[in-house]
């Protein structure tokens, strides 16, 4: 039996607002050192100064949520923790499990020492069994069902109160999560990200992958998403046509830079552009997103940018 806690009542669905963390792997590459092999963060689960590089790294953004009065989204550090990626570094099928389980059991042991009385959301991170930028080989729904399942089921099996899918570069792969999120009974959030021109890697315009996403799921997702992309790249493309997909989008982890994701994959450098100028875009973007209930960053982004965040976003 499971004691997640926000699984059926998600208080983010309920117009509170939720502060989460910002780009894990660049921080923890470019500022703290660490050696993340196919930028898979779960690694360091292993070891004792991994694990407490994890713990440092998420305090820091649980305290901007205390100071600032506002929820938190735990975001486990398991974006690369699916089959295919556990076994390029060696890990089969049970040890993705357990990376999976200890990941969740970290988030819960830090959402009980949150000190805080604002809901703590501990969210399973599922990112693309491809690249998270150029998706060279896309999914069909059935099939992308079939391989995130696994990792689904054993969220649903911890105390994770949602799943998360990050980075998601074309539609196929997004049903078939929102699906086995839902064959599982656990809530799903399905995050797109864009390209420069505000559509999806896979030349999809953003609109109707929602529509299409709800559509063949019925609305299975508990809300949608925009990460690992510029406000600039994405701002002009949200008018609503009346549909009301502009309304599903509840939450955004945008990047500091504005290169472009070919630009960003050959960088040997960080580019962690303006904390508050990215705070003042975050800003803009409510009038066109009024349902924006979770901030926090993508690649670039630290604690800094998500306290210019909740400083623009928070009061």
């Amino acid at each position: 039996m499971t004691t997640a806690r926000y699984r059926d009542d998600l208080p983010q669905r309920n117009g509170q607002t939720l502060l989460t963390d910002g780009g894990i792997e660049t921080t923890l590459i470019f500022h703290e050192g660490f050696d993340l092999p196919l930028f898979a963060a779960y690694v360091l689960l292993d070891n004792d100064e991994g694990r407490q590089g994890l713990r440092d790294y998420y305090a820091r953004f649980i305290e901007i949520a205390r100071d600032t009065g506002s929820g938190f989204v735990l975001e486990s550090p398991t974006w690369r923790c699916s089959q295919d990626w556990g076994a390029q570094l060696g890990h089969d099928a049970e040890a993705i499990a357990r990376y999976n389980r200890d990941a969740i059991a970290l988030m819960a042991d830090l959402r009980g020492n949150a000190a805080t009385d604002a809901p703590v959301v501990i969210s399973g991170c599922i990112g693309p069994r491809g690249d998270g930028y150029a998706p060279e080989t896309q999914m069909e729904a059935d099939e992308a069902q079939a391989y995130h399942a696994h990792q689904v089921a054993t969220f649903a099996a911890t105390e994770a109160d949602m799943v998360t899918a990050v980075t998601m570069t074309h539609v196929g792969e997004a049903i078939g999560i929102a699906r086995a999120a839902k064959a599982a009974g656990i809530p799903s959030v399905i995050s797109f990200t864009v390209e420069t021109d505000g559509r999806l890697p896979s030349g999809q315009p953003l609109a109707e992958a929602i529509r299409e996403t709800d559509a063949a799921t019925g609305g299975a997702p508990a809300y949608y998403m925009i990460n690992c992309a510029h406000p600039d790249h994405f701002a002009d493309v949200l008018a609503d046509d009346g549909s009301g997909w502009t309304a599903r989008i509840q939450g955004l982890r945008a990047n500091a830079s504005r290169m472009s994701h070919a630009e960003l994959d050959e960088s040997e450098t960080l580019d962690d552009g303006d904390p508050v100028e990215l705070g003042q875009d975050y800003a803009a973007l409510t009038a066109a997103l009024p349902n924006l209930r979770v901030f926090g960053g993508c690649c670039g982004t630290d604690h800094r940018h998500v306290r210019a965040i909740a400083s623009f976003c928070c009061n």
